[in-house]
């Protein structure tokens, strides 16, 4: 526990370069100037761009019809409105309805970088940089909202989105992934399925060919639940571009075909057992070839090494899915 400290608090301590680093560097010069800017920034590590994910947006201020800036946060606005109207919705519709107030969003994507921090499976630095674009989205009141979700947040948004600004990066978080994994486990002792993919990756082929963080990022969530306990979340996401490869065997396929068909999804996906990591999050590959696999190698038919049958087969008497 003292290590997990250790690392978070050290995670701490390397914020403000970054936050610095992320205010110089232009979003239209791309990931690798980045990179590049956080390497001269933090020499002893050496960060590289693993993933980019997008397609999110958060709520941002208002704006009124000349592009002035009413406020940074829609949604404080609205409470403290409502607020000042004891909670009176029809009334705050009729206040600001011929005011032409404009809501924004922070429309982005988030960059996870990574960088080896020691030898085990889970021993790496993970860095999260949002690359976001405040928009001018709809007219506040335009839509005669009856709750606060259709004023603040309507569905499919009322106008054309208009740029306010250029991109811009911003600092989302660092962590030691080692570290937060043995944070869950010190609030939970029971393994969740990350700890069991990670535990995998490490008995496997998979941990003498590549190191996990080529291959998978893990996206974290901690929140607090109504009893005020931390409550944690961990989902791996595969750094491939793109789908993962297809998986080509149809079910009941045994033998020289079923090894063909794997030996080819993992040269696609670049590292041994793949097929089975992609089996546990992708669902790119059915459950069913857990049991054939198995059913093989007792059978005599060995195209696995012993290392991986003994991970599959645990598996198959305790399965587990992320």
């Amino acid at each position: 526990m003292k290590q997990t400290l250790a690392w978070t608090e050290y995670c701490k301590s390397l914020a403000p370069a970054i936050v610095e680093t992320c205010a110089k560097v232009s979003v239209s010069s791309g990931p690798g100037a980045l990179v590049k800017a956080l390497g001269a920034a933090l020499p002893e590590w050496k960060f590289r761009h693993a993933l980019s994910r997008g397609g999110w947006y958060r709520l941002g201020g208002i704006l009124d019809h000349q592009g002035e800036r009413v406020s940074d946060n829609l949604e404080s606005w609205v409470e403290n409105a409502l607020d000042e109207r004891d909670g009176d919705f029809a009334a705050l519709c009729d206040d600001f309805i011929d005011k032409k107030l404009y809501a924004t969003r922070l429309v982005g994507q988030t960059h996870y970088l990574v960088a080896s921090a020691g030898d085990s499976t889970d021993g790496f630095l993970q860095l999260e940089i949002e690359d976001l674009q405040e928009m001018r989205v709809h007219q506040l009141f335009a839509n005669e909202p009856s709750t606060l979700e259709e004023l603040v947040d309507p569905r499919g948004g009322a106008d054309q989105p208009v740029p306010v600004g250029l991109p811009f990066y911003t600092f989302r978080r660092i962590q030691h992934i080692g570290a937060f994994l043995g944070r869950m486990l010190a609030q939970k002792p029971e393994p969740a399925p990350i700890h069991r993919m990670i535990d995998d990756w490490s008995k496997s082929s998979a941990s003498n060919t590549s190191a996990y963080f080529n291959h998978w990022v893990i996206a974290t969530r901690e929140h607090l639940d109504r009893y005020h306990q931390p409550v944690f979340r961990a989902q791996p996401i595969a750094t491939l571009a793109g789908e993962a490869p297809e998986f080509a065997a149809a079910s009941g396929t045994t033998g020289l075909k079923l090894n063909e068909a794997l030996s080819h999804f993992d040269r696609e996906s670049g590292y041994p057992m793949a097929w089975y990591f992609h089996m546990l999050t992708s669902k790119a590959v059915p459950y069913w070839v857990a049991q054939a696999v198995v059913e093989d190698s007792l059978g005599g038919f060995a195209y696995l090494p012993q290392r991986d049958v003994d991970v599959v087969r645990h598996w198959l008497h305790q399965p587990y899915a992320l």
